[in-house]
């Protein structure tokens, strides 16, 4: 299923580089960079039949939007913890 979506995977792998990029041009003026997924969240978007709440999809996104300095920068992220990529 999802090698029926390039355009999708596309937009997923310029938004991991967008990510890197700007991390990379802020280092050092203490400001991090990162990128989350919520996961699939049952909402307009994800339907009645997904997976996570919307507080779970949000969690991840708190959390890092109030990472305190020196915090991670440049990564990807799912539950807090970092996705490789």
């Amino acid at each position: 299923m999802v090698n029926d979506m390039p355009a999708y995977r596309l937009s997923k792998i310029a938004l991991n580089g967008l990510t890197l990029m700007l991390a990379k041009s802020v280092k050092g003026d203490n400001v991090l960079v990162n990128a989350a997924s919520p996961g699939w969240v049952r909402s307009d978007m994800g339907g009645p039949k997904a997976e996570r709440s919307l507080a779970q999809g949000a969690d991840g996104i708190v959390w890092l939007a109030t990472l305190p300095d020196g915090g991670p920068s440049g990564g990807f992220f799912l539950d807090r913890k970092l996705i490789p990529w």
